[in-house]
């Protein structure tokens, strides 16, 4: 378990084999709560290759000296990355 922000991952092993490989991370924010955007592909056995890239939110609590991922949201694809995008820059402007 991580006891610092900067040591949560989703990097995941499984025989041998990293089957989700992160390629970057950002920390929104820190403390008793964190959230954390990361980019990270999945392994396809079928094809032996990475998917494209992904990305996901993670949140993580504190407890007991250590974080624990209390919700994700995974954002499906490009494009609804690419959307999300867009609506954030409307409402900010």
């Amino acid at each position: 378990m991580a006891e610092t922000v900067e040591e949560l991952t989703i990097t995941y092993e499984e025989d041998g084999v990293e089957v989700v490989k992160e390629l970057d991370k950002a920390v929104l924010s820190k403390g008793a709560w964190a959230t954390l955007v990361f980019k990270y592909q999945d392994w396809d056995r079928a094809k032996e290759i990475y998917s494209d890239d992904k990305y996901t939110i993670r949140r993580y609590k504190k407890t007991g000296g250590a974080y624990r991922q209390q919700s994700k949201f995974n954002i499906s694809s490009r494009a609804q990355a690419e959307k999300m995008i867009e609506i954030l820059q409307g409402w900010l402007s």
